[in-house]
């Protein structure tokens, strides 16, 4: 299914489908013995999904050799790849409540569950913005193996199409108060203006001292989709009607670093691969290469 303009999903379908991607990533980095992540809500997650080709990924039971390109050091990498990504995010949120900031918010939260397994200091309330349908499902399944968040969550059900700075402060936001943001994996689903846009209303939003995160994929702008069509194939055979080539928007946009910092943001880029050494994981090998390139993790705080 392509992308349109008011095109609407959930978690089996069309950008959804990413979300439940990215989780079954933080589940199998869960269970990997080296242990840099910890996110026991991941798996249940996924599994209440439903789709065949992630539940057989968790179970050990997905047939690699019939996808082209999927040679174990390839999923490997893709597995801590999502690991030193989630790692990432969790210290950035960690660092900023440390700091004193007491409001958080996820933008297009998806199956994020930071909210349940955070330790986030009294006080902190964590919002997540969504899809209606994308949160009405994860607090449902969450509630029903028992989870309770360890701050105060609130959800905002609400398309980043529409007026959701409204939506926020009309849930609670304290726009003079500082604001922890992150908006994980997000920027490729969107078009360039809407990036632009997206960072606008964050500091519109933001106080000095609100800090944000984010990354930004320099592949994005002479992306090649024939590079992700076998996964798209793939999901097909597995009866996930998603494109994966057409749910991001390529061409030229905005460096997110640049952005931001011309915005008043005083914020800093780190290389995936530089994740990876600092983490103690070896840098994958360079033929085993990412469509979308070195991805530029994001973060820093808002000082003008």
């Amino acid at each position: 299914m392509s992308r349109t303009h008011d095109d609407n999903w959930d978690l089996a379908s069309s950008v959804g489908a990413t979300a439940t991607l990215v989780a079954s990533g933080r589940a199998m980095a869960t269970k990997d013995p080296r242990r840099l992540i910890n996110d026991p809500f991941a798996e249940p997650l996924v599994r209440a999904v439903g789709l065949d080709f992630f539940t057989k990924m968790l179970d050990g039971e997905l047939d690699t050799s019939t996808i082209d390109n999927a040679s174990p050091e390839r999923l490997q990498a893709m597995i801590d790849g999502m690991a030193v990504r989630t790692k990432f995010f969790d210290d950035y949120f960690v660092n900023a409540t440390n700091d004193g900031v007491r409001q958080a918010v996820i933008l297009a939260s998806g199956l994020d569950a930071r909210a349940y397994r955070l330790p986030w200091p009294a006080g902190t309330v964590v919002y997540e913005l969504d899809q209606p349908q994308v949160i009405e499902f994860k607090t449902t399944t969450l509630a029903g193996i028992g989870a309770e968040p360890t701050a105060t969550r609130r959800t905002v059900p609400i398309d980043l199409r529409q007026d959701w700075p409204a939506a926020l402060k009309a849930s609670g936001l304290d726009p003079t108060a500082p604001t922890a943001w992150l908006a994980e994996g997000l920027l490729i689903y969107l078009p360039p203006e809407a990036q632009d846009r997206l960072f606008d209303n964050i500091t519109a939003l933001s106080v000095p001292g609100s800090t944000i995160a984010t990354e930004f994929a320099p592949g994005i702008i002479d992306f090649d989709a024939s590079r992700v069509q076998d996964m798209g194939n793939v999901f097909r055979e597995h009866g996930m009607d998603v494109d994966m080539a057409s749910l991001v928007y390529a061409g030229e946009r905005n460096h997110g670093l640049d952005y931001l910092r011309a915005s008043g943001w005083e914020v800093e880029g780190v290389a995936r691969t530089e994740l990876f050494r600092r983490n103690g994981i070896e840098v994958p090998d360079p033929q085993i290469d990412d469509p979308l390139g070195d991805i530029v993790f994001i973060s820093g705080t808002r000082t003008a």
